[in-house]
């Protein structure tokens, strides 16, 4: 798929307050460390995640969605009357019904001929509301667009803290390590068509890629409800996961270079979604794009899910790591398997 007419006008984000450590979960974990023989700082070892962000209890995530979408729109020149379009495309929503998009938009005072709703596909949730957005644009149905999310990661982590002590077993510790990277934030990402554009980051276009025979392998079950405060279980096998998404990675990433024509040079720097020190090395390697080329937030953010990869561009545009003229590969992946990958000309 290519565009020809949409920009991203602005990323705006919120960090959540309460910074988790690595050494403090492992502290909660000590009589599983000591039962199984572990050593402590395994978790950033095996990881590279230092601390993980938290939001106060029972946040609500449209509140922080909104600021998040808010600070999109402070960062542009484009007004709330303009948007034409608002997804939330976070994994949690605070209600089966109504779509968590509503009251975003009525925090950010959207005029009633915005098109509002939830989606949802894992980590792709922003990634896919994005396209969504860039299509109405394209098509010249909307000017300007906005994909928000926030994302909580609390209450499974200090579940599954539960789950480990109780269980203790090894099976389990290797199921549960991906959730204890979980990181919390909000996102907003706001596009707009050419006409009203200030800003010079063009959508080029993006490439889809799928695996369903491996849906099974990330799994997150809450209750009978989306609400993130209820009992929930997740499953990852993060060593299928790192096997099978990055194959799925190195066919989609060569679809997107045949797509947007890029050289055996381009992009010049890549956004990956935030996973840990593994999924960075053995993705770059596959894809054979050096570590100075990407930039990454994991380290001190965690994985924050369908917030992750745009957060993680915004703080690079913010921090001067992408400049003026770059090409920039957004690679995101998801359960289920899926694999979205999205060229930008900064």
């Amino acid at each position: 798929m290519r565009y020809s007419r949409v920009h991203i006008e602005a990323i705006g984000y919120e960090f959540a307050p309460h910074v988790a450590t690595s050494k403090e979960i492992e502290a909660h974990l000590a009589p599983l460390y000591q039962k199984m023989h572990m050593r402590p700082g395994q978790l950033e070892a095996w990881t590279g995640i230092r601390e993980r962000r938290f939001w106060d209890r029972h946040p609500v995530l449209a509140e922080h969605a909104a600021v998040a979408g808010a600070d999109a729109l402070r960062r542009a020149n484009v007004s709330p009357e303009q948007i034409g379009m608002l997804i939330f495309g976070g994994v949690g929503r605070d209600h089966l019904e109504p779509a968590t998009a509503c009251e975003v938009a009525y925090r950010l005072q959207l005029p009633n001929h915005t098109q509002i709703f939830d989606l949802s596909n894992a980590c792709l949730g922003v990634l896919n509301g994005m396209l969504q957005v860039a299509n109405a644009i394209e098509l010249g149905q909307i000017q300007a667009g906005l994909v928000v999310s926030c994302e909580t990661s609390r209450h499974i982590i200090e579940q599954t803290i539960a789950e480990l002590l109780e269980q203790s077993d090894m099976e389990r510790v290797r199921s549960g390590l991906a959730t204890l990277t979980g990181g919390s934030g909000a996102v907003g990402v706001l596009l707009t068509d050419s006409s009203i554009a200030t800003q010079s980051h063009r959508l080029l276009g993006g490439i889809l890629r799928n695996n369903t025979e491996q849906h099974k392998l990330c799994m997150w079950t809450p209750a009978m409800d989306f609400t993130p405060h209820k009992r929930q279980q997740m499953h990852t096998d993060a060593v299928g996961v790192l096997e099978h998404g990055t194959a799925l990675g190195v066919e989609t990433y060569r679809a997107l270079k045949q797509e947007l024509q890029w050289s055996a040079q381009q992009p010049d720097k890549v956004i990956c979604h935030q996973v840990g020190t593994a999924h960075q090395r053995e993705i770059l390697q596959a894809l054979k794009i050096s570590p100075e080329r990407d930039f990454t937030t994991f380290e001190t953010l965690g994985n924050i899910g369908t917030v992750a990869l745009p957060m993680t561009a915004g703080i690079a545009a913010d921090t001067g790591f992408l400049q003026p003229g770059d090409n920039v590969g957004f690679l995101g992946i998801g359960s289920g398997l899926n694999c979205l990958m999205l060229g930008v000309e900064w």
